[in-house]
């Protein structure tokens, strides 16, 4: 299933997902697409593209400057954006 959520977000967006000069349509968009593939528990976090974060890239935005980040949760783990960009699946942000 997980696999088919993926190939499906990517071929859904794939044209709009390299035009996109801003990043919260874009990624209001791939939101909705997951929600009606019956996706509930998930993050999509958008960082600068250099940045490192778990999950599977779905989309970039700002003109590539960007990335949106997708990862399906557990349904016992705690996903939290750091304040630093990266996305902690255990909730804790910054050095343990």
């Amino acid at each position: 299933m997980r696999a088919a959520v993926i190939a499906a977000i990517g071929f859904g967006v794939a044209g709009a997902a390299g035009a996109a000069d801003t990043c919260e349509p874009l990624r209001a968009q791939i939101d909705t697409k997951i929600r009606s593939l019956g996706v509930e528990r998930f993050t999509l976090t958008v960082v600068e593209t250099a940045a490192s974060a778990p999950g599977k890239v779905v989309g970039t935005c700002d003109r590539g400057a960007k990335k949106i980040v997708y990862l399906r949760a557990p349904s016992e783990a705690v996903i939290t954006e750091c304040k630093d960009g990266t996305v902690s699946v255990d909730g804790r942000c910054g050095k343990p």
